[in-house]
């Protein structure tokens, strides 16, 4: 058999993949039997007619009524209080952890472990009876005389229960622990360099610390804003008319739970969306100047559809080169 001269073409065959096939095939009939089953009907209850399996044409008269748009106003404002309790606690936590004072940081190891310890929803019960236990707040000398009473039903209102201390402090425990990771992602030869040119400890921290350990706390710190997002539903428990509560409500007026849970997991889905299209930009942000890994294609995809912009990503091979992502072809853009 004559040999082949050594510049000839190679003859290459690609690999066969069956089980990629089989695999595809086996996703896309799922998918196709949860469409079915989605856009199906069923017989009405009353015997008239056909209903929608899951009640979309309810789900569209519910979506954007004026008891479900409160609750979204209410849920967003839980989470935005709640974070802002859990960011600044959890920074003062955390701080106090990385302290060489024993007290100190045996101090906020207490706190992390009681609230990491304890369920939320207790927690919120809590805060929520705690009037049961004070009865009167007031100021003035440690177990002397008062100066200063306050009303408790004034102070410490439901949703100041639920939203700024039960939610807040609980979501600070967490805090604390990812704002340590941070810290001690720094080498300590930094802290090192910066006390040997007279810089003290908070400074340190402010100025050389934190804005290189951001790389470290954004990601988490995000995925506990959208956590959040979501916990907020336990203030319907104290009564809070967030998403949670207006969807037992309607489900407690018409006895037809699925629409309601379904409009409000819309919601959820279309809030957590903004907020992971927020979370990547924050992180792009933060991770110029380094050799970070290119994104998730389909968060860049999704990113810029919301923003209507050309997305930059950062090449694995290079620190800080940016890169545009190619407009889709054909279809909208």
């Amino acid at each position: 058999m004559e040999a082949e001269p050594r510049d000839a073409p190679i003859k290459a065959v690609p690999v066969r993949h069956p089980g990629r096939w089989v695999a595809a095939v086996v996703l896309v009939v799922l998918v196709a039997m949860l469409v079915h089953t989605l856009l199906s009907k069923i017989p009405s209850p009353t015997g008239r007619g056909q209903v929608w399996r899951f009640g979309w044409d309810q789900v569209g008269q519910l979506l954007f009524s004026a008891p479900y748009l409160q609750g979204v106003v209410e849920t967003l404002w839980i989470t935005l209080l709640a974070m802002v309790v859990g960011i600044t606690g959890g920074l003062l936590v955390a701080t106090l952890r990385v302290s060489p004072n024993p007290l100190l940081s045996g101090t906020a190891w207490t706190y992390t472990w009681f609230f990491r310890g304890t369920p939320v929803i207790v927690q919120i019960f809590f805060w929520y009876n705690i009037l049961t236990v004070y009865p009167s707040l007031s100021l003035g000398v440690p177990f002397g005389p008062a100066f200063w009473h306050l009303d408790p039903n004034k102070v410490i209102t439901g949703f100041i229960a639920a939203a700024v201390l039960g939610l807040g402090l609980n979501e600070a425990a967490y805090m604390a622990e990812i704002f340590r990771a941070g810290i001690l992602s720094i080498d300590a030869g930094q802290q090192e360099a910066a006390q040997s040119l007279g810089m003290g400890r908070i400074l340190t921290l402010r100025k050389v610390v934190f804005p290189q350990a951001m790389r470290v706390i954004i990601p988490p710190t995000s995925n506990e804003v959208i956590s959040m997002l979501k916990t907020s539903s336990l203030a319907a428990f104290v009564g809070i008319p967030e998403l949670f509560f207006q969807a037992q409500a309607t489900g407690a007026n018409t006895a037809q739970l699925v629409p309601p849970f379904i409009t409000i997991s819309l919601w959820y889905l279309a809030m957590t969306s903004v907020l992971s299209v927020a979370q990547y930009f924050l992180e792009r942000h933060y991770r110029r100047g380094t050799a970070a890994e290119r994104p998730d294609r389909f968060v860049q995809l999704w990113a810029r559809m919301v923003t209507k912009r050309r997305v930059a990503v950062f090449a694995p091979g290079g620190a800080g080169e940016s890169v545009p992502v190619p407009a889709p072809q054909g279809g909208h853009g």
